[in-house]
């Protein structure tokens, strides 16, 4: 098993403003569950005696975390408020706290899946169907305010629209779901691509940035090592599961129950998602073959 060195232990208050560098803090909504870990963790960007600041991922829509955004940020104006992702834990608050604050809300674009017949089912809070971005912004733009400068860098897999944000000021970057300090991401067709997911890790470690800050879960101190060791976890998922299909084993979910046999069982539907999302790469890669397009309810088998 490739191990990850997740950082599972860290202080927190819900509710209350946690200073994190000269920069950066945190407020943690008290919305806990198997998929959001502690809370979404919302992060203002500004020294103190900023003028203006950004706010990342105001969080669920619960009024008790937007009253205390508020209270924080004090004085302050917030000029942008930013998205990491389309999932209500991170944006289901944005649209009244944009409304509060007088700022507007910026993403990479509005749910990219507009039927939730259609879409990936909801783990814990589920998409925003809602959502709509004031502005669209795109890989590499950047987000200035009073001391700081944040730059967008889009980053698919957990979702297409996925972006995380790089504060130049101090190396470091917001990274949404794309990697927590806690878990291994979820990547669930059919928004969520495996190979995307791959190809945005390479993307991060190809950057210098010294620290990362998850929404959900710790700071994450040693990025680099962090993602490879999550790279490798992933590439240890495929042999994993061509190891079952060799075994005779060809459902997503039976597979699933196989591959994570120690997880919580809450867990498994999200666990055959990434399974699915696994398969998927392997049969564009000829590696895997189905009868047709991939399907969650298909049979596999590893290709002559």
């Amino acid at each position: 098993m490739t191990e990850i060195p997740f950082v599972k232990d860290f202080s927190f208050a819900y509710g209350e403003p946690a200073r994190l560098s000269p920069l950066i803090r945190r407020v943690i909504a008290n919305n806990p569950g198997p998929f959001t870990y502690t809370g979404s963790g919302t992060y203002i960007v500004g020294g103190d005696g900023a003028q203006t600041v950004a706010v990342i991922d105001p969080g669920p829509d619960d009024e008790a975390h937007l009253d205390a955004l508020m209270a924080a940020i004090g004085a302050a104006r917030v000029s942008h408020i930013l998205v990491t992702h389309t999932h209500r834990d991170h944006c289901g608050g944005a649209r009244r706290f944009a409304e509060r604050a007088g700022a507007p809300a910026l993403a990479a674009c509005p749910h990219p899946v507009k039927d939730a017949a259609l879409d990936a089912p909801a783990l814990d809070e589920g998409a925003d169907y809602a959502f709509r971005p004031d502005r669209r912004i795109a890989d590499g733009e950047l987000i200035q305010g009073d001391g700081w400068t944040l730059e967008a860098v889009a980053t698919p897999g957990h979702l297409s629209n996925h972006l995380c944000f790089a504060l130049r000021e101090e190396k470091a970057l917001f990274t949404g779901d794309h990697i927590m300090g806690w878990s291994t991401t979820v990547v669930a067709p059919p928004d969520g691509d495996m190979g995307d997911y791959l190809a945005s890790l390479d993307k991060l470690l190809a950057r210098d940035d010294r620290v990362y800050y998850p929404t959900h879960g710790a700071p994450i101190e040693q990025p680099r090592r962090f993602v490879r060791a999550v790279r490798a976890h992933r590439l240890m998922r495929d042999r994993q599961i061509l190891d079952e299909l060799r075994k005779g084993r060809t459902k997503v979910r039976e597979i699933a129950a196989a591959v994570y046999a120690d997880i919580d069982r809450r867990l498994l539907p999200a666990a055959a998602l990434n399974v699915y999302a696994h398969l998927i790469r392997l049969t564009r890669a000829g590696v895997v073959e189905t009868d047709g397009a991939p399907r969650m309810d298909g049979e596999y088998r590893v290709a002559d």
